[in-house]
């Protein structure tokens, strides 16, 4: 028999019921792929015969599997506030619904209504953010890497700009200060030695192409020990001194005090902004709480040249953006700070932590996990190597196994001296329930 033969025409075959009101042309696409796979498969003696239903079937899921988001919900049990790999800052329902009328709607984004003709779009979250900071001006592009590339090519094309050896960072995706010094046109002035830089090192480099002092965050690590660097209200002092501009690349900034004594360390924006600083960058998905963006804050002066920078257009944010964006704004300046999931996340008790995850035990049961204290990290390079008190549930068996099904179940926990763990000071109260059924179908399932 000429199995060959027998396999169906495309056309004829997508006419069956099954296939009722499917897109054509992806759906006669997808057959053809199955059936050249079943043709090969044929043809090596793999397959007997030709089972049409069979194959209905597969085309009809492989088609289904296409319109599956694959962007997909996870509950994060890592502990990790900012957790890079799973998007960062969290964004409250209740800010997305404010924000999605502008969103689902025609907008003023770039239409003023007063004058009747074109407007700006970046005036939409200045004025708020100028209260908010208590700046002369502000501007908003895609990511902070963004804001750094654009300050540089603006104000140090083909010009010097000092930097601590300290500083010459390099975060995720292998985003290095120098390589996006010089594709800005920048020339990069090292100075100082990896783990002290004093004022004295900057004040010697200074010379006639010297265009701007640059502080960098060190977002992802920290030099401890003999080390020593220079304060920004300093370089500030300095840069006046000579006429140049002052830059401090925050990477992430905050507002108000963090808690758990993490801001010893780390400079506030009102601290930073207090000295009238020429310029400062921060992105927007990191402490601030909010969507992805670079906000660059400073002199009005300045601002106004960063705007006329061809540049711009490519760096511009659109806006779904800025929607977010000023509604999170918003929440700041009424004390809304609820509507921060990420404020919220890290402002939470060891007490209240331990609360909900005597719960989520009592639910799952008692023989079959325990809760732990232990220490987590923010993430999202930043507050590097500043650990803080959270609770965490160990759920008892082997880690590596357990660590497998919960995320084939959408949940990722963390593994610490061979425990699975689930810590709650990233794990959201509206996602306890599920939580709970997700663990107790697994322990089912270990029996």
């Amino acid at each position: 028999m000429n199995k060959l033969g027998d396999l169906p025409k495309v056309d004829k075959f997508v006419t069956t019921s099954l296939f009722k009101g499917l897109n054509q042309h992806l759906l006669i696409k997808i057959t053809r792929e199955h059936i050249d796979r079943l043709r090969k498969d044929i043809l090596e003696n793999k397959v007997q015969n030709i089972d049409e239903n069979a194959l209905a079937m597969g085309v009809k899921k492989a088609y289904d599997a296409l319109f599956q988001p694959s962007l997909k919900p996870l509950i994060n049990a890592t502990g990790v506030i900012l957790h890079t790999n799973m998007g960062r800052s969290l964004i409250s329902k209740t800010l997305l619904e404010r924000a999605s009328v502008a969103i689902c709607n025609y907008s003023n984004l770039e239409y003023n209504l007063e004058k009747g003709k074109r407007g700006e779009r970046y005036e939409h979250v200045s004025g708020h953010l100028k209260s908010l900071l208590h700046v002369e001006d502000v501007l908003v592009v895609n990511n902070n890497a963004s804001a750094v590339f654009l300050i540089l090519n603006t104000f140090a094309k083909n010009k010097e700009v000092i930097v601590s050896r300290g500083e010459l960072v390099e975060i995720g995706g292998s985003f290095r200060i120098p390589e996006v010094m010089k594709q800005s046109g920048a020339k990069l002035c090292e100075v100082g030695a990896t783990n002290k830089t004093k004022l004295a090192d900057y004040q010697d480099a200074i010379g006639e192409k010297t265009a701007m002092l640059m502080k960098v965050h060190q977002s992802n690590f920290s030099i401890e020990g003999f080390s020593e660097d220079v304060a920004f209200s300093s370089l500030k002092t300095l840069a006046q001194a000579n006429n140049l501009i002052d830059y401090f690349d925050v990477g992430s900034g905050y507002l108000g005090k963090l808690p758990y004594n993490l801001g010893a360390k780390e400079p506030s924006l009102e601290e930073i902004l207090s000295c009238h600083t020429s310029l400062i960058s921060f992105s927007g998905d990191k402490l601030f709480g909010s969507v992805q963006a670079g906000i660059i804050a400073g002199k009005k002066e300045l601002i106004a040249k960063l705007k006329k920078n061809q540049l711009l257009r490519m760096l511009r944010v659109d806006k779904i953006t800025l929607s977010i964006l000023e509604e999170s704004i918003k929440a700041y300046l009424a004390e809304e700070y609820e509507q921060i999931p990420t404020l919220w996340m890290l402002q939470q008790s060891v007490e209240s932590l331990e609360k909900r995850a005597l719960h989520v035990k009592s639910q799952i049961g008692e023989s079959y996990c325990e809760i732990i204290q232990s220490d987590t990290y923010m993430g999202g390079g930043t507050l590097p190597n500043r650990k803080f008190p959270t609770i965490a549930l160990h759920v008892k068996g082997k880690a590596t196994v357990l660590e497998r099904k919960f995320r084939a179940n959408f949940v990722i926990g963390r593994i610490e001296n061979d425990k699975f763990l689930l810590d709650f000071r990233s794990i959201l109260p509206a996602l306890e329930a599920k939580l709970i059924t997700i663990t107790q179908k697994i322990i089912e399932e270990k029996q």
